[in-house]
C-alpha cells in the first residue's frame, strides 16, 4: 500500500480516536466517582447535538451561544438524571444500575427522533467542509479540529482530577461510606459527575454531528466509547487517552487495509474485537486498577 495514504489513515485515525475518546471520557468521569458504569453516554451525546439544533435552529440563537446554552442546559439535565433516578437506586444492586442506564439509553434513542424527526439534520459549526492538505497528505479538517478539541478538554479532565474537588470524587468512588464519615457530600459529587459527563458528552454531540449529521446513529457512539473505556481501564482518563488512539489507528487501518480485500464492514468490527479481547487478556484494561476481592 502507498505510504502516503498509510500516514493519512494513521493520522486521520488518531484524531478520530481522541474523539472517540471524549466520549469514553464521560464514562469513566462518572466510574471514577461512583463506580457505575454509564451505558447512556452516547444517547447523552446525542442528547446534546440535538439540544444545539434545537437553540440554534428553533430559538434563532447563534452558533457561539447555542453550545454554550445547550451544555448548561444539559449539565442540569445530568444532574436532574442523576438526582431522579440513579439516587434513588441507591443500596440496589449494581447490575440494576447498570441496567437504568441502558433504559435510558434506548429512551432517549427514541424518544428524541420521534421529536425532532428521524432525517439527519446538518449542523453548522463554521468547520470548512474542504480538506486540509499538508504536503501531499490529504487530511479530514474535521476530524483535525474535533480531535484536537478532544484532547484539550480530556487534557483538562485529568487536571480536574488532580484537583481538590476532583480528589473528593475519587474519595468518593474509593469508598462512599468513608466519605460521607468524614464530612464528604457524596451525592453532591456523584451529580457534579453526571453532570460534567453530560457537557462532555454534547461537545462529542456536536463535534461528531458537524461531521455526519444529527440523528439517532449518534447514540452508537457509545460501543467505541466502552472499547475505549475497557482498553484503558475504566478508572483511568490516562489510559482513555492513550486507549482512543488505538481504538482510532487500528480502525482507520482496518478500514483502509482490510475493506478492499472482505468487502467493507470492518470498522463497525474492530471495537467489538477490542472489547472482547480486553475482557479475555486484561480484564481492568490497560491502566486501569485491578480490584481484589477477599472472600
Amino acid at each position: 500500500m502507498d505510504t502516503i495514504l498509510l500516514m493519512e489513515l494513521a493520522i486521520n485515525g488518531v484524531f478520530v480516536g481522541l474523539m472517540y475518546a471524549l466520549v469514553a471520557a464521560g464514562i469513566v468521569l462518572i466510574y471514577k466517582t461512583s463506580g457505575i458504569a454509564n451505558l447512556a453516554q452516547g444517547a447523552l451525546a446525542m442528547t446534546g447535538a440535538y439540544a444545539v439544533l434545537l437553540f440554534s435552529n428553533g430559538f434563532g440563537l447563534p452558533m457561539w451561544a447555542a453550545i454554550p446554552v445547550a451544555m448548561v442546559v444539559m449539565f442540569g439535565f445530568g444532574v436532574l438524571t442523576e438526582r431522579i433516578a440513579l439516587r434513588r437506586m441507591i443500596g440496589q444492586p449494581v447490575i440494576m444500575v447498570i441496567m437504568l442506564t441502558i433504559g435510558l439509553e434506548i429512551f432517549l434513542r427514541g424518544a428524541l427522533p420521534g421529536f425532532f424527526g428521524a432525517a439527519v439534520k446538518r449542523l453548522n459549526i463554521g468547520i470548512p467542509n474542504a480538506p486540509l492538505f499538508i504536503g501531499d497528505l490529504l487530511l479530514n479538517r474535521a476530524l483535525l479540529i474535533g480531535g484536537s478539541v478532544s484532547l484539550g478538554l480530556i487534557l483538562l479532565s485529568i487536571v480536574f482530577f488532580n484537583s481538590r474537588f476532583g480528589i473528593i470524587m475519587r474519595a468518593v468512588s474509593d469508598n462512599q461510606t468513608a466519605s460521607w464519615s468524614v464530612g464528604i457530600r457524596v451525592e453532591r459529587a456523584i451529580a457534579v459527575a453526571w453532570g460534567l459527563s453530560a457537557v462532555m458528552a454534547t461537545t462529542s454531540g456536536v463535534l461528531w454531528g458537524s461531521t455526519q449529521g444529527v440523528d439517532w446513529s449518534l447514540s452508537l457512539l457509545l460501543i467505541k466509547a466502552l472499547a475505549i473505556a475497557i482498553l484503558g481501564g475504566l478508572d483511568s482518563i490516562v489510559g482513555v487517552l492513550i486507549a482512543g488512539v488505538i481504538v482510532g489507528l487500528a480502525e482507520s487501518m482496518a478500514t483502509g487495509i482490510l475493506d478492499p480485500i472482505v468487502g467493507g464492514g470492518t470498522r463497525d468490527v474492530v471495537a467489538s474485537v477490542i472489547i472482547m479481547l480486553t475482557l479475555l487478556l486484561r480484564p481492568h484494561g490497560l491502566f486501569g486498577r485491578e480490584h481484589i476481592e477477599r472472600v
